[in-house]
């Protein structure tokens, strides 16, 4: 089978640092993809260009991924799952950052449990401190709350834009309520190219009912039926 044709672009991005950035689009447009590319783990794609910092470093060693799938294994413990990287690196892992990040995520009493052992939630909450004991000052984010009940998104939202602050944050998500909420700046990926959206003028994470975010919700939402 030969080589098969572009998925996606041409385009330039630029997620600014220390701040939290949205990328909104209709399933398929390509936001995964470009997510895997900084990340490193688009396999089987190339990139034909460049994705780096603005110091003019690599990315590489210096982000870290949260995706859809908590991808805990089922053999370790909640605690044994955050320092995951670690073991799969061969290095010694430390198990206090571990529960002290557990405890930040409201899980400490549970560092020992399995993750057939965890709702939902706490697993996903078990992801994010997996994410934050890595220590990356990138920080990707693949629509990782989308299969949460509302409730549960909006408080695992409240939680990670806390403990994320002042990190790079890059967050694909198909949910213009949570771009609406969480992002300083908001993208939309559409066959057409990409796009910046104005963000409401409040800060992040913004209350759900408050009137910039439903008007940001909704202008965004047309925006998506528009690329479609």
């Amino acid at each position: 089978m030969g080589p098969a044709g572009p998925i996606l672009g041409p385009l330039r991005f630029a997620a600014g640092a220390g701040r939290w950035t949205c990328l909104l689009g209709p399933s398929g447009i390509g936001k995964s993809t470009l997510l895997h590319c900084f990340a490193g783990t688009a396999q089987g794609l190339r990139l034909d260009g460049t994705a780096g910092a603005d110091d003019g470093g690599l990315l590489a060693g210096r982000v870290a991924l949260m995706a859809q799938a908590d991808s805990l294994l089922p053999w370790l413990t909640a605690a044994e799952n955050v320092t995951l990287g670690a073991r799969l690196r061969r290095q010694r892992p430390d198990p206090a950052r571990a529960r002290d990040l557990l405890d930040w995520v409201g899980l400490g009493p549970l560092a020992a449990r399995r993750p057939g052992a965890l709702s939902g939630g706490q697993r996903q909450r078990v992801a994010l401190a997996r994410t934050l004991y890595e220590d990356r000052p990138v920080i990707l984010l693949d629509e990782p709350f989308s299969a949460l009940d509302v409730a549960t998104r909006t408080r695992m939202q409240d939680l990670a834009a806390a403990l994320l602050a002042g990190r790079t944050v890059l967050h694909v998500t198909h949910d213009p309520a949570e771009a609406a909420r969480l992002g300083d700046a908001i993208h939309m990926l559409t066959p057409g190219g990409l796009h910046p959206v104005p963000p409401p003028a409040a800060p992040a994470p913004r209350a759900p009912d408050a009137a910039g975010t439903l008007a940001a919700t909704g202008h965004l939402t047309r925006l998506l039926l528009e690329a479609v």
